[in-house]
């Protein structure tokens, strides 16, 4: 058999039918093709099998290498800068075709060259900040990129765009927002499936979150899939964005709010919804990187012990936000357990919908124990504003007048019609 190798351009004929693709690991006397349409197909090889290479991986390389940078040619139409920062997550990732698995493998420079339409857009500048799933991203993380995305606006990126994955997104968006005061537009994008699938929505993505990144929407915001189609994509605030689906291309919602706006695809006309957000230049650039780890987010249910509480205390930890039932609430039986020296911040499992302990005898006696209620905020926001909040103070009460100020779009006047 012909010597081929993997990321060989090949045609292959056998038994009347031609297939033209791109050689993936394959095993025994099986080759594995990646088809023009973006679909794989297995093909055994016998003694009456045709192979062909059109083009060997080398070649390939060195003419990618030896293409003009598109960066350079964004420069010379005059548009404006945007950084992309890579964290990694499904955006960043393949499909390892031997053992089935999805791992982070891309670097960034490798996926702008994959989307030549962002050189449309703006001139890309990249940078590889870490390359790691959602999952394991800390709170040491977000320290980290709000520093990197400072450093980019205080060096003139006219926006910026962070790779990020989905499963954490949320909760990486809402700390930017309180730890950020930002000019410009900073945006968080990820997909649902990885870069190599035929059903990626990474692409469309990464150009709509491009185009935001270009506006006037000054402020830390999530742009994913607005429907299973590549039809538009939405632009949801940093505080009130959550992942709504394992798998859907659609999966992320604003809560509590509408979208920003939309962005169509493919002419990237964006359309608001709101002109409740930051505008460009309207703030000065700040960094608050200051946050406090040890805060806990914890889920009441039927029958939980509220020992847990004490735990938490005794392992040292500095704020407690509890997802409660309904308007706010947990068992009676917590109430003694919740007058503690460290705050205790009180949401809701219901999402939408506004927190209110002054309805039922126990959401008076939750008051009365000194519990925060915040209003609409979503649990995962709260965590992080929590963190953001005794990063800045360790006075109970200036923490509790904050964790009740609406300070970056994360509590809403009032509820009202839900996206």
């Amino acid at each position: 058999m012909i010597d081929i190798e993997e990321g060989d351009l090949i045609k292959i004929k056998k038994d009347g039918v031609e297939y033209k693709g791109t050689v993936m690991p394959s095993i025994d006397d099986t080759i594995v093709l990646k088809l023009e349409n973006g679909y794989n197909i297995g093909i055994n090889i016998d003694e009456k099998t045709f192979i062909e290479i059109i083009k060997s991986k080398k070649e390939i390389d060195s003419s990618i290498l030896d293409n003009k940078n598109q960066d350079l040619t964004a420069k010379e139409k005059g548009l404006p800068n945007v950084s992309v920062i890579f964290t990694g997550g499904t955006i960043a990732s393949r499909i390892d075709y031997k053992t089935g698995a999805v791992t982070s493998q891309f670097k960034a420079d490798e996926i702008i060259k994959i989307i030549p339409e962002l050189s449309d857009i703006a001139t890309i500048d990249t940078d590889q900040l870490f390359n790691i799933l959602s999952e394991n991203i800390s709170p040491k993380n977000w320290v980290d990129i709000a520093r990197a995305v400072y450093d980019k606006i205080k060096k003139g990126s006219y926006g910026v765009v962070i790779a990020h994955g989905t499963d954490t997104m949320n909760y990486t968006a809402s700390a930017l927002s309180f730890m950020l005061r930002t000019p410009i537009p900073v945006v968080l994008v990820g997909s649902q499936r990885s870069s190599d699938r035929p059903s990626s929505d990474s692409y469309v993505n990464m150009i709509c979150a491009t185009k935001t990144a270009t506006s006037d929407i000054a402020e830390v915001s999530v742009v994913m899939h607005g429907t299973i189609s590549d039809d538009f994509c939405l632009i949801h605030k940093g505080t009130n964005v959550r992942k709504m689906h394992t798998s859907r291309r659609d999966a992320f919602r604003s809560i509590n709010s509408v979208p920003i706006g939309k962005i169509n695809y493919p002419d990237l006309e964006i359309n608001l919804f709101s002109d409740r957000y930051k505008k460009r230049d309207e703030e000065d650039l700040r960094l608050y990187d200051k946050i406090e780890e040890k805060c806990a987010l914890i889920k009441f249910y039927p029958g939980c012990d509220p020992g847990i509480i004490d735990f938490f205390v005794e392992e040292g930890y500095k704020g407690v936000v509890i997802e409660g039932t309904g308007l706010g609430h947990v068992s009676s039986a917590w109430i003694p357990h919740l007058k503690q020296d460290i705050p205790i911040v009180i949401t809701s499992q219901c999402l939408n919908g506004r927190v209110s302990n002054r309805v039922y005898d126990t959401g008076r006696m939750m008051i009365k124990a000194g519990v925060i209620d915040c209003e609409d905020i979503l649990p995962e926001t709260a965590l992080t504003k929590l963190m953001w909040v005794l990063g800045q103070t360790k006075d109970l009460e200036e923490v509790k007048r904050l964790m009740r100020t609406n300070m970056r779009g994360e509590i809403s006047k009032s509820t009202g019609y839900i996206f």
